[in-house]
């Protein structure tokens, strides 16, 4: 006798019961996330305009050609342009965070010339390189449309052995910019292949036959009325790539290409009619701008991350999948499976941990560029001094960040992908391209493994001064209670073996701390056995390059964790508990993956980490009761979404067969007549063998 049928439950229902009672209010946890009310209510206005412009259409993106992505890309180029300057400058910045998630490759060709160009104008020009170029149209792209030309063929991200050379002319009062090798041709240049004028390009400085460096020139690259080639320009196209097919990457090569001694950047270094070079005092000071980068990509991995959780979450409270026997009850749901708890509420956590760090060391990189901006490059002081260490604090922490938020941002919308089962495959639920699309970041702005390293390296530097007696930068202050005098770590433990104590936010605080300041004193162990073997400074720090990679991780965990908890306290009482439990579960599961660590610091015993687990399971069975209300905080309209099951009312499988069936209407195949029919009337002239006995049986 077969059992009765499964009871089939309305969708829309499912998720509505989610919204029941959630532990906090919705509204004020998205005011919290987004800044504050007003910014919400900009970043609604902002995301309806997108919606109702049929120029902002996406839902039919993934059945778009190349050349139609481009060119629906430039449209909407031409649409902003006029937009973006003529708007408060929040509003447009607010504007751009929106449009990275909804279209990040035209966020990407937009970028190109109001962010790379038109930023290293800001960052490297003097104020009258920077007005001559205004008034020719850098900022509104009226006359001007630029690229930034520093990646090269076998070159990325070494900038300073960059090949391509700037040569002085003192007779012509010129540069001769210059593709020496094939692989000094600059490469994976967005803008160049189609779009750009002009570009800021990167080349080695060469006066008097002496190389001073690599630096900024801007080059002509196509005439601005008939926008042919400038004369000794070569652009191609670099064509498909694994996302982001809005914007037109090219390759550059220059042949002994002319421009004016005036079209080198000389905010710092500069260079008289005379041949000579005058360098700043304070060289550093000229790649404080290149931060810039580095911080926007932690609020870009928060923002992406929040959509990727909104339709994993969302549709994992609607969809069901087998019962517990009992004959009629419905099938259950994904989010109440503990499996599923596991695979992404952790996820969930780790969201808001990047949502509150990019909010603080992006206010930190703000305060600083406002501090050096009044800086000359020939100050001196103690002023100056200070500014220079925060300047290495920052381009630390930064390069840090960049590369384990990206990180963790691409594998919270793989495993949120992956959450969706088989539908996951599919472009149109919105989470195939968002990892094709996201994945560049890992490898722009610096390979985060590379800067990883750099990272490392400041680490183990300052651990170094501090045994010396330097103070500590603000970002490791925790050093000082973590260190002995002779530069071992210190050893701290936790005191009580209960739930309590173990998984409180201020034990893992300190947990963290343990783990980080013993990681980064194994790299200086390393450094300095490099040392002793004879080794140079820099040879020194390839060796101990694994323990440097480490000890970087472990501090950025910990400084996640810190500006999350820092958040958590100057939150709203009634959002308070939700963040505490988010910021305990962001903790507590990052150390379960890294246990071992944790064990061999001593701070935690391997009872107290099996408590740890116990505390995971439970904080994520928390957590499940406001997960939906948790991706309604973040605050993505259906159209920011744009997945048929990341809908806000539930409606997945109506909305996802209409959007399938739309954009894929019956016709004839192409190819029937030319290939499936031949394949289908071939004659069979094989022979066959002779009958068998088993086969009659």
């Amino acid at each position: 006798m077969s059992s009765a049928a499964p009871k089939v439950t309305d969708p829309k229902a499912s998720i509505a019961e989610e919204r029941k009672a959630p532990s906090f209010p919705i509204r004020e946890l998205t005011y919290w996330v987004d800044g504050d009310k007003k910014i919400t209510e900009l970043k609604e206005r902002i995301m309806l305009e997108l919606e109702r412009d049929p120029l902002w259409k996406v839902s039919d993106h993934p059945n778009l050609t190349l050349a139609e992505t481009r060119e629906r890309a430039m449209s909407k180029v031409r649409r902003l342009a006029d937009l973006a300057t003529s708007r408060p400058l929040q509003e447009t910045m607010l504007r751009m965070s929106i449009i990275s998630v909804v279209d990040p490759g035209f966020w990407t060709r937009f970028g190109v010339h109001f962010g790379l160009f038109f930023g290293a104008l800001q960052g490297q020009a003097t104020p009258a390189q920077l007005g001559y170029w205004m008034d020719k149209g850098a900022l509104s792209m009226q006359g001007i449309t630029g690229c930034f030309g520093m990646t090269e063929l076998g070159h990325g991200s070494n900038v300073a052995g960059l090949e391509t050379t700037a040569t002085l002319d003192e007779k012509t009062d010129e540069f001769v910019v210059h593709s020496p090798t094939l692989t000094a041709t600059k490469w994976w240049i967005g803008g160049a292949a189609h779009t750009a004028t002009h570009c800021a390009v990167y080349a080695q400085l060469i006066v008097k036959g002496k190389r001073y460096g690599t630096k900024t020139f801007v080059v002509q690259l196509r005439d601005t009325r008939t926008f042919q080639l400038m004369p000794g320009v070569n652009i191609g196209d670099l064509g498909k790539k694994m996302g982001r097919d809005q914007i037109d990457n090219g390759w550059i090569r220059f042949t002994h290409v002319r421009i004016p001694r005036s079209h080198m950047l000389m905010k710092h270094t500069k260079v008289t009619r005379s041949g000579e070079v005058i360098e700043p005092a304070l060289a550093q000071l000229a790649y404080g701008a290149l931060i810039q980068g580095r911080v926007s990509m932690v609020s870009d991995s928060a923002n992406v991350a929040k959509r990727a959780l909104t339709i994993a979450v969302r549709y994992a409270s609607v969809r069901r999948q087998f019962s517990d026997g009992t004959p009629g009850a419905a099938e259950t749901k994904l989010l109440d499976y503990p499996i599923h708890q596991h695979r992404l509420l952790p996820l969930m956590a780790q969201a808001f941990a990047m949502i509150f760090t990019a909010r603080e060391v992006s206010a930190n990189y703000e305060r600083l560029m406002g501090v050096l901006g009044e800086l000359g490059g020939d100050a001196k002081g103690a002023a100056v001094n200070e500014a220079i260490k925060d300047l290495k604090e920052t381009h630390a922490t930064s390069a840090g960040l960049k590369a384990f938020c990206t990180w963790m941002c691409l594998n919270i919308i793989d495993q949120c992908r992956q959450s969706l089962g088989g539908h996951g495959y599919s472009a149109y639920t919105g989470l195939s391209q968002a990892y094709s699309d996201f994945a560049v970041h890992c490898t722009w702005e610096g390979d985060n493994t590379i800067l990883t390293l750099q990272c490392g390296r400041y680490l183990v530097a300052t651990a170094l001064e501090a045994r010396k007696g330097q103070p500590l930068p603000g970002n490791l202050s925790y050093l000082k209670a973590a260190l002995s005098k002779d530069g071992s770590a210190s050893t701290h433990s936790c005191k009580g073996n209960a739930v309590e104590q173990v998984s409180s936010l201020d034990t893992l605080k300190a947990a963290w701390i343990s783990v980080a300041a013993n990681a980064i004193v194994n790299a200086v162990r390393d450094f300095e056995a490099g040392l002793a073997k004879g080794m140079s400074k820099d040879s020194a720090y390839e060796y101990s390059s694994a323990s440097r990679l480490h000890a970087a991780r472990m501090h950025t965990y910990t400084y996640l964790l810190h500006r999350f908890a820092a958040q958590v306290e100057q939150s709203p009482a009634s959002l308070r508990p939700i963040l505490t439990l988010l910021a305990q579960l962001f903790g507590a599961h990052s150390a379960i993956q890294h246990s071992g660590e944790f064990l061999q610091s001593g701070f935690y015993t391997g009872a107290q980490v099996e408590t740890l687990k116990a505390f995971v399971n439970h904080a994520c069975s928390e957590v499940r009761k406001d997960a939906v209300p948790l991706t309604d905080a973040f605050g993505y309209t259906d159209y920011v979404v744009n997945s048929p099951l990341g809908r806000y009312d539930g409606d997945v499988y109506e909305k996802y067969f209409e959007l399938v069936t739309s954009l894929n209407p019956a016709k004839p195949v192409p190819y029937f007549d030319s290939l499936i029919k031949p394949l289908l009337e071939r004659t069979n002239e094989v022979e066959t063998g002779p009958e068998l006995e088993i086969d009659q049986e």
